[in-house]
Formats: C-alpha cells, sequence, structure tokens
C-alpha cells in the first residue's frame, strides 16, 4: 500500500510592510543628514585656496633659506571684478626689478612650466584675491635668511597681508616682519 508523504512547505520568505516603511524612513533621515553637508563643498573649496597660498608661502620661503636666493611671490589681484587677474607666481629676484615673465621658478605642471597659481581654476570655487599689501606692493619678498623684505633690493624687514574671499567668508593672510610667520585670521563680519 502506497503511503501520501506530505512534504512540509518551505515559508515564503518577503518583506512585511512595516519592515519596508522603517527602511524608508531610515533611508530618509540618512539623507536628510548628509545632503546639506554636501553643500558646503565650496566653503571647503575656498579654504583649500587658503591652504594653498600659505603653502606656497612657506614653500617660496623655505625656497629663499635652501638656496640662498630671493624668492617673491607676485600676486594679480582681481582688479575689474571679472577675475581675470586672480592669482600669483612665484618669480626668483636677480636684481632690483622682479621680472614675472622670466624669473618665473620652474612647475612642471604650471603654464608653460612656469610656477603661476590662479584661483579660478574650478577646484577653488571661486575664491578671490582681493587685496595684498607688502610695504605698499602687491609683491611679498624673502630675502637669503627666509625673511619678508621691503623690496627686491631692500633688506629692510616688512610683514603684510593678503585678503581672500569667496562663499561668503573672507580670510585674511598675515605675515609677520622679521620672522615671516604666517598666520590665518576669518573675517567674522
Amino acid at each position: 500500500m502506497a503511503r501520501c508523504v506530505q512534504r512540509p512547505h518551505p515559508a515564503s520568505r518577503a518583506y512585511t510592510l512595516i519592515e519596508i516603511l522603517v527602511v524608508v524612513a531610515v533611508l530618509g533621515i540618512a539623507g536628510a543628514l548628509v545632503i546639506p553637508s554636501m553643500g558646503q563643498t565650496d566653503v571647503l573649496r575656498v579654504q583649500s585656496a587658503v591652504r594653498a597660498v600659505v603653502a606656497d608661502i612657506s614653500f617660496a620661503q623655505s625656497d629663499a633659506i635652501a638656496y640662498q636666493q630671493r624668492r617673491a611671490l607676485v600676486f594679480d589681484l582681481d582688479m575689474n571684478g571679472d577675475k581675470s587677474d586672480n592669482g600669483y607666481t612665484m618669480c626668483s629676484v636677480n636684481g632690483a626689478v622682479i621680472d614675472v615673465e622670466n624669473d618665473a621658478l620652474y612647475d612642471p605642471q604650471g603654464p608653460d612650466g612656469k610656477y603661476i597659481v590662479s584661483l579660478k581654476d574650478p577646484r577653488f570655487a571661486g575664491s578671490v584675491i582681493d587685496e595684498a599689501d607688502f610695504a605698499g606692493t602687491q609683491n611679498l619678498i624673502f630675502d637669503e635668511l627666509g625673511g619678508p623684505v621691503a623690496g627686491p633690493d631692500s633688506d629692510v624687514p616688512t610683514g603684510g597681508f593678503i585678503q581672500i574671499t569667496g562663499m561668503d567668508q573672507t580670510f585674511i593672510i598675515f605675515v609677520e616682519a622679521y620672522s615671516g610667520r604666517v598666520r590665518v585670521e576669518k573675517n567674522v563680519p
């Protein structure tokens, strides 16, 4: 006599409505936390412009000491508001006049192999160099000992500042006389 054996049916696997609602709610909360912070990436890009300028100031100072030759950062300010002149060139100082065209330091990634930094680069999110003042000029010059001086052929110590704005932020980079110490302050309106 043949017996009929019933096999147990495996339980069907599916998500319940409550499980789906919990997952959607958790994803909604996570999205609400993440998306606002993504809007702050431009703020971080402005800060990266400030860090790039500070790093290049430190590099120019170190290079002047290492090679026992004067170095300069020549700032091109955004004078007409269209950001066409918004950057700086790092140069060696070979006389009483800084020749930006012929004395720019070598940079394999720079335009024409020159050490030119443009804040028009999208990675800086529209940052603008508003002001640069070092003894009445827009040139930061380091002597052979790494101290900032008033001019290409001057031994008078001087300090100064660079002001960078962008994304409703203003940063002022101060370079102190004698030591060349660099500090950054966020200008709060």
